[in-house]
């Protein structure tokens, strides 16, 4: 079937000095970077619902995307086409992985059961498209936020139908995932939150927000699937008080739940920054627990105070989150996954090309510099030299009482001096090389 990515080239490596706007001038896949090929390191992402899903419109406009999948009298057979374009799409930029919400690959139907047996039917039909292109799946997730039955939350929600229908879709979502050969498994917990104490249990919601989770992860044994369930830290927006914060109150809440073991996170930069962070803050934050699984690589507006979903282009800040991932050793089950959507006046098919394109090679030079940071051993230096104290040990060592440190600070009667931080000096080695 033609779609209108089918006349698209496949993208391929010319270089830095190329004026081809189609070829990537920094993403050289088989290049050997830290003993691995960089394709390896960024295993790059295509998600579904913004690129095939996402139609223009806004809280003050109509659609201005069309695409021929929208609309029409057989939501199946569109489901079945927007796939066909989806991996025309992957083959054009030649990404190995590629991600989705169970209600952006297959419509909902009359009954919990029609809609599921959709997404059941659709995820064999992607199994074929997988099979033929060699395209992986990196992680599928469930929509429990766009319809009105989840304006209070899914597994928070006050109303026990809601948390049993979310139960269902999440059920079918990871089979579909654990049939795909997902390399991980998301929650993404749109609403989980509230607008106002006046009409909340915080206490009771969190708790069910903990047992569904519980509930998942003992599912996912069950069936035998490998890859990590992942949290995505959502802070403001579209509640209030959304109780997956940030990377930190997250880890908290699975510390509480005893699930720390078992969940890793899924951060967005553009989360980071409504929550007040820096991306490299949260991916520090994360590896520091223990909990770092994938990121979501779109960036936001500073002018604007939403989730604004746009491609990266900011190469040095990519860089600073790029090298906390490589200290952290990388991303194993997890990728760079462009949850990210064209501008509502990008309106023609190529365009998702050239948004793609550019995003890729910002990561990849955003990855070489890291690299670099990384292998000259400046910033590692400086940081051992820092902190040189506590390795020799001493008085204030671990394992020795309040009352001992506290002796020994005093027999020894030492005034510590301030040293620098040379914060100044760091910052030139990141900006200048």
């Amino acid at each position: 079937m033609t779609t209108p990515f089918s006349d698209l080239p496949t993208v391929r490596f010319e270089g830095e000095a190329t004026l081809n706007p189609l070829a990537y001038r920094f993403y050289d896949p088989e290049l050997i970077v830290l003993g691995k090929r960089l394709k390896e390191h960024l295993r790059l992402t295509v998600c579904y619902w913004h690129s095939f899903v996402m139609n223009g419109a806004d809280p003050f406009g109509a659609p201005t995307i069309i695409r021929p999948w929208m609309g029409g009298t057989d939501p199946m057979a569109a489901a079945r086409a927007k796939a066909d374009a989806a991996f025309d799409l992957f083959r054009a930029l030649d990404v190995p992985f590629y991600s989705f919400h169970d209600r952006d690959i297959a419509p909902e139907g009359d009954s919990l059961a029609e809609t599921l047996k959709n997404t059941r039917v659709i995820g064999d039909y992607l199994a074929e498209k997988q099979q033929a292109s060699g395209v992986k799946l990196l992680w599928g997730t469930a929509n429990l936020f766009s319809h009105p039955r989840f304006m209070a939350g899914a597994a928070t929600n006050p109303d026990p139908e809601v948390f049993a229908w979310s139960a269902a879709t999440v059920k079918t979502a990871l089979d579909v995932t654990h049939a795909l050969g997902g390399a991980n498994y998301v929650m993404w917990g749109g609403r989980e939150g509230y607008e106002t104490l006046l009409n909340t249990d915080l206490k009771r919601e969190l708790d069910q927000m903990g047992r569904f989770l519980s509930l998942v992860v003992d599912y996912k044994h069950k069936i035998g699937f490998s890859g990590p369930i992942l949290i995505e830290p959502k802070p403001k927006e579209p509640t209030k008080h959304q109780y997956d914060f940030d990377a930190a109150t997250v880890y908290g809440f699975l510390k509480h739940y005893g699930l720390e073991n078992d969940v890793k996170l899924n951060l967005e930069e553009n989360h980071a920054i409504l929550a007040g962070h820096t991306f490299e803050h949260e991916i520090a934050v994360a590896n520091a627990f223990g909990i770092l699984g994938s990121l979501d690589i779109n960036r936001g507006d500073p002018l604007l105070g939403w989730d604004t979903d746009q491609f990266p282009n900011d190469v040095p800040q990519l860089t600073l989150a790029l090298y906390e991932v490589i200290k952290a050793g990388g991303l194993t089950t997890g990728g760079l996954n462009f949850d990210a959507k064209l501008r509502r006046q990008s309106i023609e098919p190529d365009d998702l090309l050239h948004a793609h394109v550019g995003g890729i090679d910002v990561c990849a030079k955003a990855f070489l510099q890291a690299a670099k940071l990384y292998e000259g051993g400046q910033l590692a230096t400086n940081l051992r030299d820092r902190y040189a104290g506590w390795d020799r040990g001493g008085h204030a060592a671990e394992g020795a009482t309040l009352e001992e440190i506290a002796a020994a600070a005093e027999n020894r009667a030492i005034d510590p001096r301030p040293r620098s931080g040379r914060q100044e000096k760091l910052e030139n080695v990141v900006s200048l090389g």
